[in-house]
């Protein structure tokens, strides 16, 4: 099993930031973590989050979003100073299920690669939310397949995600 650890206050505040009460478009916040083997499972434990501001979009909107090439390299940076694994917060807007989209699949195949790169090898987390609940996918073994991120443990009591992502296909452009 593959999870994030993550005190209470810190999900609380990364989820007001995620829904903020005026806007529609998808938001972005990033956790630093150690990746951790307890037992058989990989466990994410959290050490600091940040979040984007409107600065850090090339293009932001209801349904796509693109950093800009600093604030990749910023969160990049810091993950690398912190030596720690990165785990991606992004929304989607609506009250459906939570699953990656075929377009996150595809940014994902291009920018996971690199950061684990750049990482030297550290995993590599995502999660999808929406107003009903969450997604997620870590990249463990091999920065080009995803494996399932099964939960989030906050404050000890573990959330499961919905699952519905289908790991099986290859991503990669945006509409394959």
């Amino acid at each position: 099993m593959t999870l994030l650890e993550i005190p209470g206050n810190a999900y609380i505040a990364i989820r007001h930031h995620l829904f903020p009460v005026r806007s529609h478009k998808e938001q972005v916040a990033f956790i630093y973590a150690n990746a951790e083997l307890v037992r058989k499972d990989t466990v994410f434990r959290f050490l600091e989050w940040q979040h984007v501001t409107e600065e850090g979009f090339e293009f932001h909107s209801r349904y796509h979003l693109e950093l800009t090439d600093e604030m990749r390299a910023a969160v990049i940076k810091r993950a690398h100073d912190l030596q720690a694994s990165l785990v991606e917060f992004h929304t989607h807007d609506g009250s459906w299920e939570a699953e990656f989209s075929k377009s996150d699949m595809a940014g994902f195949a291009e920018f996971v690669p690199h950061v684990v790169w750049r990482l030297r090898g550290r995993p590599y987390g995502a999660i999808v939310m929406t107003d009903t609940g969450f997604d997620g996918l870590a990249w463990l073994r091999n920065p080009h397949t995803p494996e399932r991120l099964h939960g989030i443990k906050i404050d000890g009591k573990f959330n499961r995600a919905t699952g519905l992502t289908d790991i099986t296909k290859r991503h990669d452009g945006p509409f394959r």
